[in-house]
């Protein structure tokens, strides 16, 4: 591997760098690649143009089979804004469940890069508790970064559900169990721990973190607004969507006269974002006869396990009922420039489509993809687990719903296609209007420069000597 060579960056402003260390950053939908790609590459973006802010580097991961395709590790992604890739010698990209044992070779390599930018690293910025996290807190250790890290409710949240039920997986258990531990050392470890709001604010957080309740040292617990970036159309956004609407439009029905409702769900396949448990909700209410159910992402050249079952799932849960199959949509991960195009045109009444947006995960900490529906002007319904109660008010700019079994999000579904099209179209105008106001990615990104400066100026940790533990103890 090579770097080509070292980023030119300001002599004055920080220099800082965020993580996204599972799944493939130019793959969002694919995998394990989710709305943290699209949110970091907007904020990594949005910051390198904030003042105070010399440069901006998103730390990722390379296994073996990327690095063949491509030996550059360091690489400029826009102006001011890097990519970093991190080398795994794997032969897939690396998952929770075994990037444990990449754990000191990523902190070797991630200490290495940082150390040869030929300007110290000011700030890293991590965002979930897996090893490879640990790692990098580590990494900021050795060559004196301070070190953030945003927390979440999961997994004491998810810890504490399975220790209430006696049919547990022993497995689950013991890998929730080691992100509990984790998510403690990185709070330990970290100069600023930042959250995610949830429908009460932060109290859920504070309940599993009492340190941070105790007030953390100096230290006070804060949830910016994550946000969206400015929609910019693909030049070509109008022939590859209307590829997409000729599919779609085949399902609904002709322009002419009624329409079948658009049912639109977007997100990597996997067994916390339910698409199995939407698909047999849609078809037990009835939804099925009334709707085109249109799911997008996952890749379909190289499924993972996950992907895999989860599509295993959905057409296990089609069996016997040929109306709902015909009446169902399965599209591969699309760009997020293209899903903004498919969610605008959906949206606009030109073309005449009756469509929302339901998001039926078991719970969203932020939503990203919730949110990017809501500025795009389509009415929404998503889950009233996590974060997305923060800012989707029920009734009022869209729907929550109850997404714990396929009986309770059907009662959702039928309630979102029963809405009429005057109290949609408000809906969706005051969601449009808050995202566009109160969550986009130059909003966040001047808020996150605050807390990197605020960091930075009440001085990092002591740096002195190596850690006589840098990992804590042996892993769970």
């Amino acid at each position: 591997p090579r770097t080509g060579g070292r980023p030119s960056l300001p002599s004055s402003g920080l220099v800082v760098a965020q993580s996204m260390l599972m799944g493939r950053f130019d793959r969002p939908g694919e995998g394990l690649s989710g709305g943290l790609s699209v949110l970091l590459d907007s904020v990594g973006e949005a910051l390198a143009s904030t003042d105070g802010i010399a440069g901006v580097l998103t730390v990722v991961t390379a296994c073996r089979p990327d690095l063949e395709a491509d030996r550059v590790l360091l690489r400029r992604r826009s102006p001011g804004h890097w990519i970093l890739r991190l080398p795994v010698d794997t032969d897939r990209p690396a998952g929770p469940q075994d990037i444990g044992e990449h754990r000191e070779a990523l902190a070797w390599w991630a200490t290495t890069l940082l150390s040869a930018l030929g300007r110290p690293l000011d700030v890293l910025h991590v965002r979930y508790a897996d090893d490879g996290s640990l790692a990098l807190a580590e990494a900021a250790r050795r060559i004196g970064a301070g070190l953030v890290f945003t927390a979440t409710p999961d997994p004491h949240r998810r810890m504490s559900e399975l220790l209430d039920r006696p049919d547990a997986d022993p497995d689950h258990v013991r890998l929730d169990l080691h992100r509990v531990f984790l998510a403690d050392r990185l709070v330990a470890r970290a100069d600023r721990v930042m959250g995610i709001a949830g429908r009460g604010g932060t109290a859920e957080l504070l309940h599993h973190f009492p340190q941070l309740a105790r007030g953390h040292g100096t230290r006070r617990l804060s949830a910016p607004p994550e946000g969206v970036a400015p929609y910019e159309p693909p030049p070509d956004a109008a022939k590859r969507c209307g590829l997409l609407l000729d599919r779609i439009a085949g399902k609904a029905g002709p322009a002419e006269g009624p329409r079948r409702t658009v049912l639109l769900s977007v997100g990597r396949l996997h067994p916390v974002k339910q698409q199995d448990v939407l698909v047999r909700a849609w078809i037990e209410a009835g939804c099925h006869r009334e709707s085109v159910l249109v799911l997008v992402g996952g890749s379909t050249r190289a499924p993972d396990r996950q992907e895999s079952l989860t599509r295993a799932r959905i057409h296990a849960a089609t069996l016997g009922h040929p109306e709902a199959r015909e009446n169902l949509l399965l599209l591969p991960a699309l760009s997020n420039a293209d899903v903004r195009s498919l969610e605008r045109t959906l949206a606009d009444p030109v073309h005449r489509f009756r469509a929302r947006y339901v998001c039926a995960s078991a719970k969203e900490e932020f939503g990203l993809a919730v949110l990017e529906a809501m500025e795009a002007g389509m009415v929404v319904a998503g889950p009233e687990r996590g974060g997305v109660p923060h800012y989707l008010d029920d009734g009022v700019n869209g729907l929550l719903l109850d997404t714990s079994s396929p009986h309770a999000l059907g009662r959702g579904l039928r309630r979102l296609l029963e809405l009429d099209d005057e109290a949609a179209e408000a809906m969706a105008r005051r969601a449009r209007r808050l995202v566009r106001t109160e969550y986009s990615a130059s909003a966040m990104a001047q808020a996150l420069a605050g807390h990197y400066a605020d960091v930075v100026s009440r001085g990092r940790k002591a740096q002195s000597g190596p850690s006589p533990e840098p990992f804590g103890p042996a892993p769970v």
